[in-house]
């Protein structure tokens, strides 16, 4: 489902936030169905081992990623408390004129 027109898709290629969200996105949802892979039973051992393979790729990628989102987050909303009190000993400094 969410693999068709996954690289064709041009409207996200103009906003690079959401076509990295799409690709997260994609990638979590390739993991899951390994995940229901592995669970089946009947499974060749093989196939079963290659699908582990690549889920535990997926996961530390996707951990990765989420720890790059969980860092901007909490940048963005340091922002928002860092800027009054940056501001006020630069308004003293200028204030203060010899």
């Amino acid at each position: 489902m969410a693999k068709s027109g996954a690289k064709g898709d041009t409207k996200n290629n103009a906003h690079v936030s959401a076509a990295g969200m799409k690709n997260f996105e994609e990638r979590l949802e390739r993991l899951e169905e390994l995940g229901e892979t592995i669970r089946k039973s009947g499974i060749p051992l093989d196939d079963a081992l290659k699908a582990f393979e690549e889920g535990v790729r997926l996961a530390k990628n996707l951990e990765k990623d989420l720890e790059r989102i969980e860092n901007r987050i909490e940048i963005l909303l340091n922002e928002g408390d860092a800027k009054p009190s940056d501001e006020a000993p630069e308004l003293g400094l200028f204030d203060s004129e010899e």
